[in-house]
């Protein structure tokens, strides 16, 4: 998809407050740790994770959803009637029904008219939610539309923790599988994009120059979609989060995924590697880093991380990545941004920007 008239015009963020460490985790996991005789400082040397955070007990995510959108809403000035479509794309929503979008809806005083639903694609649903959102602008149909998530660690972690405590049967080679469990954490993102024409121009009334969104790509390599599974979703299900990673496989098809998803975006786009000034891929860990950008022929030193103080945030982890380069001065006006997102299923979703003067407002400077 190429795009000639879509602008991120404003990101809004939060992250929690409270703070658990690999090493925290680790003194949790004593029981299996002491039986198993694993080495303390496991955790973050295999994953390059050295904390994430959690979101206080009991938190729906629509609660964070409607403060970073709201954000988002005030730092760019689009007055809330413009706005078109609502889409709510975490993992992590507040009942299988009704959307969790319909509460954010609500909360933010958005039109009768707008779009409201919710999208669930693994890590990539702010991606497709956003590109989604900017095909809506391309064709005329909305002026702008919001796309936001919240992703909730804390069940998934304490569950996985009392389990791994409580199986008896558990070695060294079956815990394997939890691993991936133990590297999630929360946070919670919006992206407001809108057409060029409504951007505003900024306080000393000088025109803004937006971040204009030029290709977007998509690549399914369904085969492997039972690599990594979390949960039954359906009604009267218990809901409680657990996954079942085969981490290796999933980080070797995962980055082939990616690989053949990144040569097709330089295809559609024109750009080449030299003309990339800027990447930002989804959060997984340390291996999966290298790995990643050694496949693509890209350097390390240009690529944007926010893994060891967040972990995998799944679908607001790149997103949060991009607010925390914006933040840090990692982006200028001009630098050309491949964003480069990977889910299990395995999908992969990437776009492509020239960076401009995008406002991200929220608590994302805590990480920076």
């Amino acid at each position: 998809m190429r795009f000639s008239n879509v602008c991120l015009d404003a990101i809004g963020t939060e992250i929690p407050q409270e703070i658990w460490t690999s090493d925290d985790l680790e003194q949790k996991l004593e029981p299996l740790y002491s039986r198993l005789k694993l080495p303390e400082g496991r955790l973050a040397l295999m994953s390059g994770i050295t904390e994430r955070r959690v979101w206080p007990q009991g938190t729906m995510p629509s609660e964070p959803s409607v403060r970073s959108a709201r954000r988002a809403m005030e730092a760019s000035g689009i007055a809330a009637d413009r706005i078109g479509c609502l889409i709510h794309a975490s993992v992590c929503r507040d009942f299988l029904e009704p959307a969790t979008a319909s509460r954010v809806h609500h909360e933010l005083g958005l039109p009768s008219s707008c779009w409201v639903y919710d999208v669930s694609n693994a890590c990539l649903g702010l991606m497709n939610g956003a590109v989604q959102i900017a095909a809506l602008i391309e064709a005329g149909v909305i002026e702008a539309g919001i796309v936001v998530g919240t992703e909730n660690s804390r069940p998934l972690l304490e569950q996985t923790i009392t389990q791994l405590n409580a199986d008896q049967t558990l070695t060294r080679q079956s815990v394997k599988p939890a691993f991936a469990s133990l590297t999630i954490g929360s946070g919670s993102c919006a992206w407001l994009l809108a057409h060029r024409d409504v951007i505003r121009s900024d306080a000393a009334g000088r025109d803004r120059q937006p971040t204009l969104l030029d290709t977007a790509i998509a690549e399914a390599r369904t085969e492997f979609h039972d690599l990594c599974r979390s949960d039954q979703d359906s009604a009267g299900a218990g809901m409680t989060p657990l996954m079942d990673t085969d981490s290796e496989r999933l980080m070797a098809e995962g980055i082939a995924t990616g690989a053949a998803a990144f040569d097709r975006l330089l295809s559609e786009s024109t750009w080449t590697r030299p003309d990339i000034s800027r990447t930002v891929c989804h959060q997984v860990g340390s291996r999966h880093r290298v790995a990643m950008l050694e496949a693509m022929g890209l350097s390390q030193e240009n690529d944007s991380i926010t893994f060891p103080s967040l972990g995998n945030t799944g679908s607001v982890a790149l997103p949060l990545t991009l607010a925390a380069a914006a933040k840090r001065g990692d982006l200028c006006r001009g630098d050309q941004v491949a964003m480069l997102g990977i889910g299990s299923g395995i999908n992969s979703v990437m776009i492509a920007a020239k960076w401009g003067d995008t406002t991200v407002s929220g608590n994302i400077d805590a990480i920076v």
